[in-house]
């Protein structure tokens, strides 16, 4: 083969390869990334070429394998053009479906395409996938776009312009120029100028120079290196012929892990091709320069990512760093000044190069230009490669382009720069990606790898793993980095055990520091990082292991029995009744459930489920219906059984009282369990009836009256004194109930509703949400007519909905400021009620109520709403669209944003309160800063679920029995035996069983309860979905 010396050949190439491609109707772009090639692509490769050939369409039809296209969660994928569709999870089956359907008939096969879960919705077209249209491609314009395993694609996208004209030059000088301008920066993790590190390497004087390749990615999940290799090695080997001539060297080597066998194969056959075109080896371009390349393949130590342990391994020495000075551009490579960068800062050369640095520079950020490449992995809806400009926020990547974290789960941190870095929490989801700003947050930007963490992931046990992998991959050469990630590692395992102790924290803290200031190499330095920010961020996680044997997210499983279980505030016995309820034990499984928590039948029916989010029946198919079996054995026991008595009596306890202000079910939950051991109880309620919001603020539809009166009968049976319409600083004094009771406990609410304090507020027509319910249900005869608008998206306001359409409103329009993913009222609530013919207008806010002139709302202006960026929680903000302003006719108006609590018989000097009105507790003890006064629920909360108010009011009980110098050990009934389950059988795929329900065109004219629950036979088929995990 003609070897190519001049730019005529290079586009005489180009100009053939772009000829030969036009005669085709068709370009089929079939993705041969390493996460396609692991979900069998080369198959679809030959289904659709089989079936080409079948329908004598080869002359019409180019077929070709790119490299990864980026979005590694929907493979394999397959881009057709002109068209741009894209096609994702095929099958050979499928392949040759749109092979007929679409290249013969010219039908767009929708069902295959792209299906973004966001909108829910197919996109078809590659340029409206969010994914891609966010991403500036600079690195991987070629990845997934031309053949990477022929060398003409690679001219024909203009591939070896730049090294002609820089070696054709003979001036080395102008390589270095460009580079200096375009601010790049070394994308291997320090962030070093590259500009710099070459001018270092062209002024030293030597006869032998050395360019050397870092494709060494030792980063758990980092994968980008790896895939431009993979998609595009040509630009790294052209980046290395650029880099070489700069700084006069006539070697280079591309070390590589073994790991990486395509990626091996493909840089080989690319190096080939690059020979036999005379662009590597002897005279490139008729010139006297002469530049090869060697590929080296290590072993896969991690310590080998540093720059002179990986030369040491090139040089067959064992990989250990050394010290510097003498830096490698100094002495390097068989000890001669050596330039290292890694994959990603050579691909991005040639370009630099080609179009000049001013232009490279104008993307990104001043002091950090350019684009980065990151690789996405973990809990984030699309896994993948992507390339954005610099200073892209995190929370854009992780949402906007990653689409978010999959099954409704929140988001929880991101490890950004592998081991060596740290994580990014949801209040720092607004920083942007760049060197200085993740610096700031205890993080650094590294080679680019980026792991998604959601809720159900451990702090504690996230920093143990990569320790652990630290610990492994030290190369041990120096004490700092030997000894002490051993011994952090040992605190860590400790700590997931449930062993850890008191200054463990602090400890770790300690040696981290040290080994910070005294490890020999970077990789070093910087071992403890991950530790270190997870304790900055994540400190309450590591004293809840420590002082509580508590893991929040149920992955430490030392520390508890079941996921489930240990998730529930209340700590029931989740499998145990499960168990019992397979079994057909049914008023066990209620007297177990009893023991825990003494409002069964209402947690049965509008508890938030937190226990169902972490189990582990999940990954199989569908949770177990835990909250639906709690409600079964309730009802089962109410229809058919004597109901639960505590059947172990403790002596009275003489002069000893306790007050309990609020009849809700944080009161009653602590005043039932102190009666049963001994005290005289007093619960003190303002309304008419006890069961505080239970009672009026959850309609009848959700939790029927009759439910919750016999669940607080059976309460005031067990002996406590329930006082009703009696307001304390009213009827009666707080300072009298200080004389009469030795403790009290506070559990009032937030019974206020929160105004938005806009325009017209107070016009008749306006009534806030919890007013609005309370008032269905004191005057049940109360109705409303013609159009209803509800402002809020929480439980409040899709209450208030699914009411007024109960009593009369023709139309109900739910409007809220944020996307309807993002509400906050529970999921199904939001379902059932679109279900009803509720309609809900996203991304709107309210600017004024209208008077009709007589002192009545009439309408609403809105102003339409988009999201930008994030709030301390990890949600959205909404800002408003300028001009977008309109009107909404209405009758009604239900603001229900929020609630706020306001204790007139406490003043606010007296007792420390947030600006909430809420109070401050003590978390070990739940006492005010008044003495022997505490308080829980909604109180110190805020608006919450029933289940965490119940487990407040059982904590109170047991910390107010210590407090009066008890033992805090509660009465909670004799032991019950649950059932050994042995079942071995394989694990059928099942969802859940159904339950019975109103239909929407029933249930919507009525306040009958809409959920029914289980059947018997269901109830018991459900429970046998359990997979036990408390058998260890």
């Amino acid at each position: 083969m003609k070897k190519i010396t001049t730019l005529k050949q290079l586009n005489d190439i180009k100009e053939k390869y772009l000829a030969e491609n036009e005669k085709y109707k068709f370009n089929v772009l079939v993705c041969g990334g390493g996460g396609c090639v692991s979900s069998n692509c080369q198959e679809v490769d030959d289904a659709i070429r089989s079936e080409l050939s079948i329908l004598g369409l080869n002359d019409k039809v180019n077929v070709i394998q790119t490299g990864c296209m980026g979005i590694c969660a929907v493979g394999p994928v397959v881009l057709i053009l002109p068209q741009r569709i894209f096609y994702t999870q095929l099958t050979p089956k499928k392949a040759k479906d749109i092979v007929n359907r679409h290249i013969v008939n010219g039908e767009v096969c929708e069902e295959y395409t792209f299906f973004d879960k966001s909108l829910q919705r197919y996109v078809p077209c590659i340029d409206d996938i969010e994914f891609f249209k966010l991403q500036t491609k600079l690195v991987l314009e070629n990845c997934g776009a031309i053949e990477f395993g022929n060398i003409d694609a690679y001219i024909a996208k203009d591939g070896y312009v730049a090294a002609a004209n820089a070696i054709l030059s003979k001036d080395p000088e102008k390589v270095i120029v460009e580079v200096e301008k375009s601010g790049l920066r070394g994308r291997g993790g320090a962030g070093f100028l590259t500009g710099v590190k070459l001018r270092s390497g062209y002024m030293q004087k030597s006869d032998i120079k050395y360019m050397v390749c870092n494709a060494d990615e030792g980063d758990p999940g980092a994968f980008m290196d790896r895939s431009v290799i993979e998609g595009d090695p040509h630009s790294v080997i052209e980046g290395m012929i650029l880099s070489a001539f700069g700084i006069g060297a006539s070697q280079g080597y591309v070390y590589i892990r073994a790991e990486y066998p395509i990626a091996i194969d493909r840089l080989k056959e690319a190096l080939n091709q690059a020979r036999e075109y005379g662009l590597l080896g002897e005279n490139l371009f008729g010139t006297d320069y002469c530049f090869d390349l060697d590929i080296r393949i290590g072993a896969g130590a991690f310590v080998c990512g540093e720059e002179t342990a990986l030369l040491a391994s090139i040089e067959g020495k064992r990989g250990e760093p050394k010290q510097k000075p003498p830096f490698p551009f100094q002495k390097g490579l068989f000890n001669c000044p050596t330039i290292i960068n890694n994959v990603e800062t050579l691909a991005n050369i040639p370009k630099i190069v080609r179009n000049g640095g001013q232009w490279y520079a104008g993307f990104g950020l001043p002091n950090a230009t350019g684009t980065k490449v990151f690789a996405l992995a973990g809990d984030v809806v699309n896994t993948g490669i992507i390339e954005v400009p610099i200073g892209t926020t995190i929370g854009s990547i992780i949402y906007s382009i990653g689409g978010g974290i999959p099954n409704k789960k929140q988001f929880k941190a991101a490890q950004i720069g592998g081991p060596s870095g740290g994580c990014v929490t949801k209040e720092n989801l607004n920083t942007p990606a760049d060197y200085d700003s993740l610096n700031k947050i205890g993080a650094i930007m590294g080679s680019g790898g980026l792991i998604v963490m959601n809720e159900d992931t451990c702090m504690v046990d996230t920093a143990r793993f990569f320790m652990d992998f630290i610990r492994d991959e030290s190369c041990g050469k120096c004490v700092a980095c030997r000894v002490g990630t051993k011994r952090m590692l040992e605190i860590l395992e400790r700590i997931t055990q449930g062993e850890g102790k008191k200054g463990d924290i602090e400890l770790l803290e300690e040696i981290g520091e040290t080994i910070k200031l005294t490890a020999m190499c970077g990789l070093g330095q910087t071992a403890p990082n991950p530790i270190l920010s997870t304790i900055r961020f994540f400190r309450n996680e590591y004293e809840e292991h420590i002082n509580k044997k508590y893991c929040r997210a149920g992955v430490c499983s030392a520390m508890f029995t079941s996921p489930c279980e240990n998730t529930c505030p209340a700590n029931i016995n989740i499998s145990g009744y499960v168990s019992l309820i397979a079994a057909g034990r049914f008023q066990d499984a209620y007297n177990l459930i009893m023991q825990e928590n003494p409002f069964p039948a209402v947690c049965g029916r509008i508890c938030t489920r937190p226990c169902e989010s972490k189990c582990r029946r999940r990954t199989v198919d569908e949770a177990i219906a835990i909250r639906d079996l709690k409600r079964f054995v309730v009802d089962y026991a109410f229809k058919n059984e004597m109901p639960w008595k505590v059947q172990m009596t403790f002596p009275k306890k003489k002069d000893m009282k306790v007050a309990v202000i609020g009849a809700g079910a944080s009161g009653l939950t602590c005043a039932h369990y102190l009666v049963n051991i001994g005290y005289d109880v007093d619960v003190y309620e303002s309304e008419p009836k006890a069961g505080g919001v239970l009672a009026y603020g959850i309609p009848e539809y959700r939790l029927p009256k009759d439910i919750l009166q016999h669940e607080i009968s059976l309460i005031e049976e067990q002996g406590v004194n329930i006082i009703l319409n009696t307001e304390i600083g009213k009827d009666i004094s707080f300072k009298q109930l200080r004389e009469d009771y030795q403790a009290i406990y506070i559990s009032t609410g937030t019974q206020f509703p929160q105004k938005i304090n806009i325009k017209g507020e107070n016009l008749n027509g306006v009534i806030h949400g919890i007013t609005f319910l309370k008032q269905i249900h004191f005057e049940p005869n109360f109705r409303l007519s013609g159009t209803v608008a509800i402002i809020g998206g929480g439980n409040t306001a899709i209450d208030s909905a699914r009411t007024a359409l109960r009593i009369g409103a023709e139309k109900v329009i739910v409007v809220y400021r944020r996307t309807i993913d993002q509400m906050p009222a529970y999921y199904e609530e939001i379902v059932e009620a679109q279900e009803e013919g509720i309609e809900i207008m996203e991304l709107v806010a309210p600017v004024q109520f209208v008077d009709d002139g007589n002192g009545r709302v009439k309408a609403i202006e809105c102003i339409r709403m988009e999201l930008s960026d994030f709030d301390s929680t990890g949600r959205r903000k909404s800002v408003e669209v300028k001009g977008s302003n309109f009107m909404l006719d209405v009758d009604y108006v239900i603001p229900a944003v929020s609630q706020y609590a306001d204790l007139p018989f406490i003043g606010k000097n007296e007792i420390g309160q947030t600006k909430w009105g809420t109070f401050v507790t003590n978390p070990e003890n739940m006492m005010t800063t008044m003495e022997g006064v505490f308080a829980g629920g909604d109180i110190v909360r805020g608006p919450e679920d029933v289940i965490n108010a119940i487990a407040d009011g059982k904590k109170a009980a047991s910390t107010i029995d210590l407090y009066l110098g008890g033992n805090g050990l509660l009465n909670k009934g004799q032991k019950i035996e649950i059932p050994k389950v042995y079942d071995e059988d394989e694990i059928v795929y099942h969802k859940q069983f159904e339950k019975d329900m109103l239909p929407p065109n029933q249930r919507k004219k009525t306040f009958e309860e809409v959920v029914l629950g289980f059947h018997k036979l269901n109830a018991i088929a459900e429970s046998m979905r359990c997979l036990h995990c408390e058998r260890r």
